[in-house]
């Protein structure tokens, strides 16, 4: 959801600013000064287009998924079946995270305390992926349980991406990718 804050040229100069620093530095360790000095703004400027830091903080998160969300599109346009492992193989090739700090929502809800707008976008977010996901298995395994297997793929991409920020590596997904084809290959049904 793009807001007139997201499409002036202040705006987007703050949102990049503000997506890299929250990314890389985490949200409560990036000020509103640090986020306007480097989007070369003033924080009244940041002020005028966003309001708070909370609800810039939001339009991060919004603008993350819709990032996150045109790369694994044109991953999934591109791949053959098993389309599901073309969803895993997006969190390898995604541009964004290859800063090794893993996933930037789950990163988000380890800071923002309860209640803070940010967790709605959260939320939304991880139940698009693993609504993505039993979409998939659905198409791969016909007549497997496609909810039942969305969420061991889920739980197994989640626990690989978490690992991905700690490990600094590729592997944790690699081994979720490979359990995730065994999942499928014996949901399969035989014939």
């Amino acid at each position: 959801m793009e807001t007139r804050a997201d499409t002036t040229p202040a705006g987007r100069r703050i949102l990049d600013a503000a997506g890299g620093l929250f990314y890389r530095e985490g949200i409560n360790a990036v000020g509103v000064a640090l986020v306007s000095d480097t989007a070369g703004v003033t924080k009244k400027t940041l002020y005028d287009r966003f309001g708070s830091k909370d609800e810039l903080v939001v339009h991060y998160l919004r603008r993350r998924h819709e990032n996150w969300w045109a790369h694994l599109d044109e991953r999934l346009d591109a791949a053959p079946p098993p389309r599901t492992l073309a969803l895993m193989d997006a969190y390898l090739s995604h541009p964004e995270l290859e800063v090794g700090r893993g996933c930037a929502f789950i990163n988000a809800a380890a800071e923002l305390p309860a209640g803070h707008a940010g967790w709605k976008t959260i939320r939304e977010h991880k139940e698009a992926v693993r609504a993505r996901i039993a979409e998939l298995i659905a198409e791969d395994a016909p007549g497997a349980d496609a909810e039942d297997l969305a969420e061991h793929v889920f739980l197994l991409l989640e626990g690989a991406i978490a690992h991905r920020g700690i490990d600094e590596g590729e592997l944790r997904v690699r081994t979720a990718r490979d359990l995730a084809a065994r999942l499928l290959a014996d949901a399969a049904p035989p014939g």
